[in-house]
């Protein structure tokens, strides 16, 4: 389902916008759809069409995702596994201070070596209202004033559903502009559609190498855009809209914490109007890959910050629960295809 298809159905059933706003507004805030203003009654501002269909929209809507099961963090944040209509998972992210971390895709297909959820390859999109539904349903458990688009999924491949769930939750949605974050391998088509939006998010760019070469093997079906011309692109953007690029690295043990690195990163960032993410891999037993030790991050973070590059380090959400982007519908999808087989035949 999308953003647009509600918009047509209660326009057929005679909402004007502000109708529709009102309607989508008490959405997105968890309450009942024929929500007035205190003691308003919902027959002395919506139309008797839309009122009768209510209680089918509200259906519709309460079965596009559903919790399946929620998983505290020691930080304060929550991973939440999600269903959909069709019995796919996506993972949300409770963050600290009023965040939420969203999905776009069931799966992705840009294969980042380091994600589980690149190696199911991309299974499905998600529609701009399957997006939003999940900020709805994370504000029944806390307040949300923050989205990342960081979840599962590459969002510029999803790009009309996002940037249709971005508009609504910017407008109708109560959340600032720049507490929208769109995060991207860098897809040429997001640096041409963004400045055009009525609501122009923040931006996050996952570098994870200056070297082009060793970011062709970290993110080998990304875009072949050289490093030195993505941070072009997006110094661009943080000069259109005002708020600064956030770079994400993903910290990998003698991969891409070397000095050689750290003096590319200067070489590129700079001067620039922008963050550095470093993000320490979240290490599993059986994988090819490890996290720095911490004395080499907090040597990283002091190089880079003493030299000019705003430097930050970001601790994936969750990590004391093994709720690294994709794990935890790896762990379902898993449990499930084994109770498959254990039934009798």
């Amino acid at each position: 389902m999308r953003i647009q298809d509600l918009h047509h159905r209660l326009a057929e059933l005679g909402a004007l916008p502000l109708h529709s706003g009102r309607i989508l507004r008490a959405w997105l805030q968890g309450r009942p759809l024929d929500s007035g203003r205190r003691n308003q009654q919902a027959q002395d501002f919506l139309p008797l069409a839309v009122r009768e269909a209510l209680p089918q929209l509200v259906r519709e809507l309460d079965g596009l995702v559903r919790l399946r099961s929620e998983h505290p963090g020691a930080d304060g944040s929550a991973r939440l596994l999600v269903e959909l209509s069709d019995g796919q998972m996506v993972e949300s992210v409770l963050l600290p201070r009023d965040g939420l971390c969203v999905s776009s895709q069931v799966g992705c297909a840009v294969g980042c070596v380091f994600c589980m959820t690149g190696k199911s390859g991309l299974l499905r999109q998600l529609g701009s209202a399957e997006i939003v539904a999940q900020v709805a349903l994370a504000r029944r458990f806390r307040p949300v004033k923050k989205v990342v688009f960081m979840g599962m999924g590459e969002p510029a491949h999803n790009l009309d559903n996002v940037l249709e769930a971005i508009d609504l939750l910017g407008s109708e949605g109560n959340i600032g502009h720049k507490n929208l974050v769109f995060s991207t391998v860098g897809d040429p088509r997001v640096f041409e559609r963004l400045p055009q939006e009525r609501v122009k998010p923040a931006l996050a760019l996952s570098l994870h190498s200056t070297r082009a070469d060793l970011r062709r093997e970290l993110l080998p079906k990304a875009p072949p855009i050289d490093p030195a011309e993505l941070v072009e692109l997006g110094e661009r953007y943080a000069r259109t809209v005002g708020y600064p690029i956030q770079y994400q690295w993903t910290l990998l043990a003698g991969i891409n914490d070397g000095q050689e690195e750290l003096d590319g990163i200067l070489r590129l960032l700079k001067g620039k109007y922008a963050v550095m993410n470093l993000i320490p891999y979240n290490s599993l037993e059986a994988d090819d890959y490890r996290r720095p030790a911490s004395e080499r991050i907090v040597e990283m973070v002091r190089y880079l910050h003493s030299r000019g590059v705003l430097t930050k380090v970001r601790n994936s959400a969750g990590q004391d629960v093994e709720g690294g982007c994709g794990q935890l519908r790896a762990r379902a999808v898993e449990l499930v295809n084994t109770r498959r087989l254990q039934r009798p035949r």
